[in-house]
């Protein structure tokens, strides 16, 4: 009876084929201006769970504590010397600050005003003995500099500190690294070419670090979420300002974004890079797909329009539900295309198959209703089952995917049984000339038939032998690990992860003020734990001690710095002490030899060609040796007179960002070892919770999403097969059919997973959605497999059915394909596993399924002629 329906459906259609033809034209229409109107991608990764799980809550009590921290751009200056990056920096920070209509506030604190006057109070008192001693022991020198800041002053103090040495009071070996310093500097600009020169790296005697040659500027934008990128306006702007200060000719400065706000927006960035090339490019292969399959202009109309009025409607009722699409929930679109394709190809494959038979376009259209009816409206719904199983998961992400690709199921089912039909009987295709089966593949059908048990057994036993590798199946569900690498926001991100200033991966820990120091000291035993900060680890250690060694320093060092200035040189003054310091270094290294020795004559030589070159080249090695000393003596002059700082004297800035309004403090706790170790990561996260189950931030947040995930994922693929098992036992009525079903589900399943441990392809928030896509096509294909085998079917590899459900998979795979061609690499995994998935689930359908059925019961359904459907 439900078979004749479908036939009588279809007729109807077919009669009235303007009518329905209008009516979903209308639909659509609506559907189009309702998407036009209401379209919108959320692309902020953090709604793609929901806020009501513990962590969660947790996690957005924090950010309402801190709000600053969630929306910021984080500026990375960098420059070839110490000197320059300060500079840099700290012009770059002054420029921004007044742009109010981009910034709401601007911070360099390596470069405040706090930090600058109390700077040496951070540094280890032992540290800071040594680096006072060489300073005071140096006032004589730094005095010639500040009065004479020339080449000829230069020079002056050079021979100056060549007395030692040749009054016998120290070595020239102990002077080898600052004269070959001096020499690095000025020959490259001898041959022409570009130099710097840092005075930090000659006092330290050690290259600079890659902390001393990065500055940080924290940025809070204005943003305009009205935009698709709301922080573009003020990256646009840090970047423009970044060349009207002329960093990068003055200092050799670059600045490189990242944070909070760059991330977002290169997030949606990469989304949309390439969309439209893609688009194209898969409805080109779309359309190849339906003509091999239909071989019929028309036909292939009739179904492109079903798609394409599905799909539109579909995402109308995607925003009517959701509101706004996330990075998750916009793949049903390919979804739709695949399975939505599906649908029209198995009745359109069926009709051309009656077509063939029957001859007649009205019987064809019946007939092939009645045949393929059932198993369209079982697949439909358990499709639709599969999807919508993961609406309640706490993954807001593939819930908001599977109630939308649920709902794109339905549509694409009754365009498949009433548009369709319609559209067919209007266009009135030619007959078919040809059966539509693969006879060349009898043979295999018949192998299949004879070592069916042999591939029933193998296919088992490999699936089985497979299973301890899914112990190395890696997930990773780190939301920034699946943006391009590539990516400003992301290089940079990662070049600042092993950055102590930064603590890009920690937990966060909230208490009273009261229990602050007592939290602070269980975490820091942990041994999971590298290190922890409180806004106590700003007040500075032994602060009298250091004071005492800091105020003996200036005694000597103020008058030099204060020392009355010289009047500048002329260029021929210049000269001659340039020539002049050449000759103290001949007379100094005599006739001896070693290292010193080497140094100094390697240095005189270059004096004397600095002398006898033109006027431009000294001022270029002038300007890099004046320029960075004075930036020197300025931070030397500025930290030389700290005042005692108690945690009542840090800035009112650096204090709201370790505590509440209410007078909660944060503890930051940062994990030992690689943070991007899931492993390690994951111990860190459970020892931490285990000490305060209260902690969240960026550690924390990794590992639950990654629990939460997984856990969505089992409850969901656990309620999907149940809901799926109870649908086809209400159909099919048979235990053993309904496991006919399954097992070849479960086994393409476990096969997806097994290839991608064997391989090293890792789990991802995004791709993971293959488990439900693989459940929708999956189960589809074994659906039309099973109906067809208990209808008394048999030889399926030679059948039209096993055509349609190859043409399907083939257009199914060029969807999925086109997500593998992405940009963004989260989708473009996605697009991988499906891939993958398909074709396991393919080859479960069309060799395993079949193997496993057997011999085919005898028919039980009225043949299409005994219900008689109208001929006319």
């Amino acid at each position: 009876m439900l078979n004749v329906f479908f036939a009588k459906v279809a007729e109807y259609c077919a009669r009235h084929c303007w009518l329905v033809i209008v009516a979903t034209a209308l639909i659509g229409a609506g559907a189009a201006g309702y998407v036009a109107r209401h379209f919108a991608i959320n692309t902020d990764i953090s709604t793609l769970l929901s806020p009501d799980l513990p962590w969660r809550q947790r996690e957005l009590a924090y950010k309402d504590a801190f709000p600053e921290q969630a929306n910021s751009i984080l500026a990375v200056v960098a420059a070839p010397t110490p000197e320059f990056a300060g500079a840099a920096t700290k012009t770059l920070a002054d420029k921004l600050a007044p742009q109010s209509s981009h910034f709401r506030s601007v911070e360099a604190q390596a470069s405040s005003e706090f930090f600058e006057r109390n700077s040496l109070l951070y540094v280890p008192r032992d540290e800071l003995a040594e680096r006072m001693g060489k300073l005071a022991g140096a006032a004589p020198l730094i005095g010639m500099l500040a009065s004479d800041p020339s080449l000829r002053g230069l020079s002056h103090t050079l021979s100056s500190s060549l007395q030692s040495v040749r009054m016998g009071r120290d070595g020239l070996d102990a002077m080898a690294r600052p004269l070959n310093t001096f020499a690095d500097a000025v020959e490259p600009a001898l041959f022409g070419r570009s130099t710097t020169f840092s005075w930090q790296v000659l006092v330290n005697g050690a290259a600079a670090t890659p902390q001393q040659l990065t500055n940080l500027i924290a940025i809070w934008p204005v943003l305009d979420y009205a935009a698709l990128e709301p922080g573009q306006a003020a990256t646009d702007a840090i970047r423009q300002t970044v060349a009207d200060a002329k960093l990068g000719s003055d200092y050799g400065a670059t600045v490189r974004l990242t944070g909070s706000v760059p991330l977002a927006d290169q997030q949606f960035a990469t989304l949309r890079e390439g969309v439209l090339l893609n688009a194209l490019l898969t409805a080109a292969i779309v359309l190849i797909v339906l003509w091999l399959a239909l071989r019929s202009i028309k036909i292939v109309v009739a179904a492109v329009l079903c798609i394409a009025v599905g799909l539109v409607v579909t995402a109308a009722l995607g925003l009517l539900m959701v509101g706004a699409f996330n990075p998750i929930s916009v793949a049903f679109a390919v979804l739709f295309v695949g399975l939505g394709a599906d649908f029209a190809i198995q009745f359109s494959v069926r009709y051309r198959a009656q077509r063939h038979e029957r001859g007649d376009l009205m019987a064809s259209l019946a007939d092939a209703a009645f045949r393929v009816g059932s198993p369209l409206t079982l697949a439909a719904a358990a499709a639709a089952a599969g999807f919508l199983a993961f609406a309640p998961t706490s993954y807001r992400g593939v819930a908001q995917l599977g109630l939308i690709a649920g709902c794109g199921m339905v549509v694409a089912y009754l365009e498949s049984i009433t548009l369709l039909p319609a559209l067919l009987w209007c266009f009135d295709p030619p007959g078919e000339p040809e059966p539509l089966g693969y006879s060349a593949l009898a043979g295999a059908d018949r192998f299949l038939q004879r070592h069916r048990m042999a591939i029933v057994i193998t296919t088992s036993l490999v699936v089985l032998l497979g299973l301890p590798f899914l112990t190395r199946l890696e997930f990773n569900f780190d939301p920034n690990g699946l943006q391009k690498s590539s990516a400003e926001p992301i290089e940079t991100l990662q070049r600042l992860r092993s950055d102590p200033r930064v603590a890009i991966i920690a937990a966060e820990v909230l208490t009273p003020a009261a229990d602050a120091a007592a939290t602070a000291s269980k975490l820091a035993a942990l041994p999971e734990v590298e290190r922890v900060a409180t806004l106590d680890s700003f007040v500075p250690d032994d602060g009298q001690a250091k004071l005492t060694l800091i105020a003996s320093a200036a005694t000597a060092l103020d008058p030099a710095l204060q020392a009355k200035p010289q009047a500048a040189p002329s260029d021929g003054d210049d000269i001659a002490a340039l020539k002049s310091a050449a000759q103290d270094l001949r007379n100094t290294a005599s006739e001896s030899s070693g290292a010193g020795v080497d140094a100094a004559r390697r240095l005189a030589k270059d004096l004397d060609a600095l002398a006898g070159a033109d006027a431009s080249t000294r001022r270029k090695v002038a300007t890099a040796f004046l320029t960075p000393l004075a930036i020197d003596l300025q931070q030397i002059a500025r930290s030389l007179h700290p005042a005692p700082v108690t945690r009542s004297d840090l800035p009112d800035r650096l204090v709201r960002d370790w505590t509440t309004p209410d007078g909660l403090v944060r503890t930051e706790i940062v994990p030992k070892g690689d943070p991007d170790d899931s492993a390690t990561l994951r111990r860190f996260a459970q020892a931490v919770l285990a000490v305060e189950p209260n902690a969240t931030g960026q550690a924390i947040q990794i590992y639950e999403w990654g629990r939460t995930v997984m856990m969505a994922f089992v409850k969901a693929g656990a309620l999907a097969l149940l809901a799926i098992s109870i649908l086809l036992w209400l159909v099919l009525r048979r235990i053993g059919d309904v496991l006919l079903t399954l097992i070849p589900l479960l086994v393409a399943a476990t096969a997806t997973l097994e290839i991608c441990a064997v391989t090293g392809f890792s789990l991802n928030y995004a791709n993971i959605i293959a488990l439900p896509a693989l459940l929708g096509v999956g189960v589809a294909f074994k659906i039309y497999y099973v109906m067809a085998w208990r209808g008394g079917e048999a030889n399926f590899l030679q059948s039209s059915l096993t055509r349609a459900v190859f043409f399907s998979a083939v257009m199914t795979a060029t969807a999925f394909g086109s997500l593998w061609l992405s940009g963004n690499p989260g989708i473009s995994s996605m697009g991988k596993l499906l891939s993958l998935s398909l074709a396991c689930t393919l080859a479960a359908a069309a060799l395993f399924q079949p193997a496993l059925m057997g011999p085919p019961r005898a028919a039980k359904s009225a043949s299409p002629s005994q219900a008689e459907p109208s001929q006319t």
